[in-house]
């Protein structure tokens, strides 16, 4: 009987020897040694990007065609969200009507890596002649778009990372990270703050840890459970379970915190054998219990928490009067963790 032949699997090629590996692994040395090289390239052009834009009383606009143009709207990005108003114009849509969107008293930054995209160049002369500021990021400072700008920042590479040397890679990793290089220069120069960074972040996460504060997410009034330093440990123990917090404060009349009885307090009680109907709290409570105040960013009291390795956190006024309490399930529900 005639058995038909299986074909043999071919060998899967080792990590060591894979060609494919090889390739990536070149890509990226190519692109890293890309962006090293703009560091020793840097320099009065640099500081004279950086001073036309503090100067600016208008906004920076970003402009750029094809894979030119992707890395110019994340520049454009990047800039707003750290304190230099900026949006991108695409230079096509520039040349039918977007160009009024540019006005003098703006700063125009164009990306290209050759300096010769025709799109730009339609729109360089009505801009320069407007008297709007131009910033070229190219690959050839002696291309038009180099010899038009006031400030022409070099981006250029020695190869693409693409084995037919034409795909745009190197050369727009070269741009991204020049275009950072800039925003951050700028965020410095503005003393641009993490608070800053929240304002402009104010739906995610970043912004909720920067922007929230204890008093956002903390219990008051009725919600926090309390008792005064005569109370039984019976009496505290029903404060906890009404309160929610695994806590309770203890204050006396003037609502000043004395000491603060947890749960872990009160396993520590049954440890000794205590009796919950006669044993004052002032007698198993933990005095003088760590506080926070409610101007505080809710990401302090979690330092503080975890720091302190507590579970409960009493929010007090400068004179040490009770305004609220919170624990780490609060700081859950409120996506500061």
């Amino acid at each position: 009987m005639n058995q038909t032949s299986v074909p043999e699997t071919p060998p899967v090629p080792s990590p060591a020897t894979s060609p494919v590996l090889e390739l990536a692994r070149q890509v990226l040395r190519i692109e890293a040694e890309a962006v090293a090289a703009l560091i020793d390239r840097l320099d009065g052009a640099f500081l004279d990007a950086v001073n036309l834009i503090l100067n600016c009383s208008g906004r920076v606009i970003v402009s750029g065609m094809g894979k030119s143009g992707h890395v110019g709207r994340k520049i454009a990005s990047t800039l707003a969200s750290t304190g230099t108003p900026a949006y991108f114009v695409h230079p096509a849509e520039a040349s039918h009507g977007d160009l009024g969107m540019i006005l003098r008293q703006d700063v125009l930054i164009a990306l290209s890596n050759s300096g010769e995209s025709a799109e730009l160049q339609a729109i360089v002369p009505i801009i320069k002649r407007q008297g709007a500021k131009l910033i070229a990021m190219t690959g050839n400072p002696q291309s038009s778009l180099g010899k038009e700008a006031d400030v022409h920042l070099n981006a250029g590479v020695a190869q693409e990372a693409c084995p037919l040397n034409l795909a745009p890679t190197a050369s727009t990793t070269a741009a991204l990270a020049l275009g950072d290089a800039l925003a951050v220069a700028l965020l410095d120069a503005r003393g641009f703050g993490p608070e800053d960074f929240a304002r402009s972040h104010p739906g995610g996460s970043l912004g909720r840890r920067l922007l929230t504060h204890v008093r956002d997410v903390m219990r008051a009034g009725e919600a926090v459970p309390r008792v005064t330093p005569e109370a039984t440990l019976a009496e505290a123990v029903l404060a906890i379970s009404k309160g929610g917090l695994g806590m309770t404060a203890v204050v006396d009349g003037e609502q000043r915190v004395l000491g603060i009885f947890t749960d872990g307090d009160l396993r520590r009680a049954f440890a000794r054998d205590v009796d919950l109907k006669a044993v004052r709290i002032d007698a198993v409570m933990s005095p003088a219990p760590r506080c926070i105040a409610p101007e505080k960013l809710a990401v302090e009291a979690v330092e503080m928490m975890e720091r302190c390795k507590i579970n409960q956190l009493l929010v007090a006024d400068p004179q040490g009067r009770l305004l609220g309490a919170l624990n780490m399930h609060d700081l859950f529900q409120a996506k500061v963790i």
